[in-house]
């Protein structure tokens, strides 16, 4: 896990271990359930891990932040945010069971107790939260709709609570169609791997 200490050189050696156990937690579970494209499962610590963490370098989630993050599929970004930032709520929500099982494992398995995770659909919730996450569930406008009034109008942190979105190419059009104020982050300023080259992270608030 040298990339993460490379970018996040604050991280102790706990919180490395966790990594390179969800790794390993991570490639066990794709052998039975495809919760990441098997093709891909070798360039798990970059195309997934670490593009989780680029939420991250957006912003730095403060001691009793709550987050949700929809669509969470086998726990991304929320279980290596939760690693990050063990002071800090996460719940994991997404609407495959199968998904769900396979998260709350490595829940289980890293003993997080900063995590939860639970099979239902955005739209079902009634809870609010300092920031909803995801990682390209679907076209903005549609995750807006979803999830916009779950967000908490209590104040915490140093941003403005809002949706943290991670998507990749031209986001012109969808983001024409949210009538809030968003800022656009390329994901390579952070991250000098050829991969990030079209990620970005989309801050709404």
């Amino acid at each position: 896990m040298m990339i993460i200490k490379k970018y996040f050189p604050e991280t102790n050696a706990e919180q490395l271990e966790m990594f390179e156990k969800l790794i390993l937690l991570y490639t066990e579970w794709n052998s039975k359930i495809n919760i990441i494209s098997r093709k891909d499962i070798e360039n798990l610590a970059i195309h997934h891990i670490l593009h989780s963490l680029a939420i991250a370098k957006v912003i730095r989630f403060r001691k009793g932040s709550s987050i949700l993050d929809v669509g969470t599929g086998g726990g991304l970004p929320g279980i290596p945010l939760a690693i990050l930032f063990p002071e800090s709520n996460f719940h994991l929500i997404d609407c495959i069971g199968k998904k769900i099982t396979v998260v709350e494992a490595i829940i289980h398995a890293l003993n997080l107790k900063n995590v939860s995770a639970q099979k239902i659909r955005a739209e079902e919730l009634h809870a609010s939260y300092d920031f909803i996450i995801s990682r390209a569930v679907t076209r903005l406008p549609e995750f807006y709709e979803w999830v916009n009034t779950k967000i908490s109008k209590k104040q915490i942190n140093e941003r403005l609570n809002g949706i943290i979105y991670l998507k990749g190419g031209d986001l012109t059009e969808e983001l024409a169609g949210i009538n809030r104020k968003y800022k656009v982050y390329d994901i390579i300023d952070f991250f000098e791997e050829d991969y990030f080259e079209t990620k970005k992270v989309i801050y709404i608030y």
